[in-house]
């Protein structure tokens, strides 16, 4: 199938529509930042919902947005993170059918689709054996189908990731602290990463699945705005340059400036150092209080033997 096969229409309501629809929104000057996330995230929402409805998925389907597309966080070239759930009563042709119908028309676009196909079992499984796939998990919002099969999965996957935070969290930890080693620091990088270097993205990501364990909190002065600041330079970076990138290259940053109504690179480096350094700082503080209570829960059980095994007075 491809996106010939579908119907044309002035919207995104309909998959025909979605590639215009999708270009005015990307081409308006007055809406930018946060609004247009959310307006591409829900023009997107749609257009996948009627792919999947054109599908004729049997009973027992659900589609599912995870990691940055599950929290809405669409940039002009992100990825789609998509999951096709299933209870697996269907049989494999019928979900393999639907999948191609959902699939194809995002490929024949040029979109970059991280996909897969499972049941809430294999989710589950997948998930406790790679780390990535759980994070992606915490974030997954329901598109279209079986609301309660979704609903289930959500709750199972945030379930296990609060049973396992004792395992997770360090195994998170020694994730960005990895990431950092090969990307660098972004509050000292001239052509840094806003995804991948130490106070980007990614960690404010790592932030947000820390809060959730409940376990620790990140410090929330500031964080949500400093999140904010570095979205929006990859939206206008994605926008100037036309490519998937986070990588801020020096002859990009005039343009990135410009597109943010900066005065010029050396004011959007400011800004990006500076949403940085308020993320790299409540990665610490957050870091050290999960130590800290990680400490705690180990020592307690010790403690517990140890008085436990001492004679007690006649």
């Amino acid at each position: 199938m491809t996106s010939a096969d579908t119907t044309a229409t002035t919207d995104g309501s309909e998959p025909g529509g979605y590639p215009a629809a999708r270009l005015r929104l990307l081409r308006e000057e007055t809406r930018t930042g946060p609004p247009r996330r959310a307006a591409l995230a829900t023009l997107t929402d749609d257009w996948l919902a009627a792919l999947f409805a054109a599908a004729r998925p049997p009973r027992g389907t659900a589609l599912v947005a995870v990691g940055g597309y599950g929290r809405a966080e669409l940039s002009p070239r992100s990825d789609l993170d998509v999951l096709l759930l299933h209870d697996g009563t269907a049989k494999p042709d019928e979900i393999a059918a639907v999948a191609d119908r959902v699939w194809y028309p995002v490929w024949d676009l040029g979109l970059a689709l991280d996909h897969s196909v499972r049941t809430p079992a294999e989710a589950r499984s997948t998930a406790a054996d790679d780390l990535k796939v759980h994070l992606g998990l915490l974030d997954a919002r329901h598109l279209a189908g079986d609301l309660g099969l979704t609903t289930a999965l959500r709750t199972t996957i945030l379930a296990d990731w609060r049973n396992q935070a004792v395992k997770r969290l360090p195994a998170l930890g020694e994730l960005c602290r990895e990431r950092a080693e090969r990307h660098g620091e972004l509050p000292y990088l001239l052509e840094g990463d806003l995804k991948e270097a130490r106070g980007g993205l990614r960690d404010a990501t790592a932030l947000r699945a820390v809060a959730a364990s409940w376990l620790a909190d990140a410090p929330r002065a500031g964080l949500a705005d400093a999140r904010r600041r570095l979205l929006d330079t990859r939206d206008a970076l994605h926008l100037t340059t036309g490519r998937a990138t986070d990588r801020l290259a020096l002859q990009e940053q005039d343009d990135v400036a410009k597109a943010l109504g900066l005065l010029d690179a050396d004011t959007l480096l400011r800004d990006v150092y500076e949403a940085a350094r308020t993320i790299a700082y409540a990665q610490d503080t957050t870091w050290r209080e999960v130590d800290r209570v990680l400490r705690a829960r180990t020592a307690r059980p010790r403690l517990r033997r140890l008085i436990g095994g001492r004679a007690q007075p006649a």
